[in-house]
């Protein structure tokens, strides 16, 4: 569930870069192929609109291994980092109807864990701006 209320005490012009830990479906839950698949869908539908406010995906990978800390409750299957030009803009997408519509039900069909955690720079190698 999206925490409209923590994003909102943050800054809302300031850039923000989301982190994405996300957990597959063996199955898609409609379905159609894998978790994978189904979060491939999503991907599809979601890039033009982080595009349309300004964002940008920065890096997508697998989740390998733990190499530090505990692992129960960190098998990830993938990551990816998206940068927003302004927490606003992050919260106008998730919000909108069109995300609701068109992109979260594959999210949903493909994700048994999507944790998405709001960064703020202290330091990049990544020039954004």
């Amino acid at each position: 569930m999206l925490n409209i209320a923590g994003l909102e005490g943050l800054e809302q012009n300031a850039p923000v870069v989301m982190l994405n830990l996300m957990r597959f479906h063996a199955r898609s839950r409609d379905g159609d192929g894998s978790g994978r698949d189904a979060y491939l869908r999503y991907s599809a539908v979601t890039v033009p609109m982080i595009k349309a406010r300004g964002g940008t995906l920065l890096w997508t990978g697998e989740a390998k291994a733990i190499a530090l800390g505990p692992h129960a409750g960190n098998d990830w299957d993938f990551v990816a980092l998206v940068y927003y030009p302004s927490v606003a803009a992050f919260l106008d997408m998730m919000t909108s109807e069109a995300y609701e519509r068109e992109a979260d039900p594959h999210r949903l069909n493909g994700c048994a864990e999507h944790v998405i955690i709001a960064t703020g720079e202290a330091y990049s190698k990544f020039n954004i701006r």
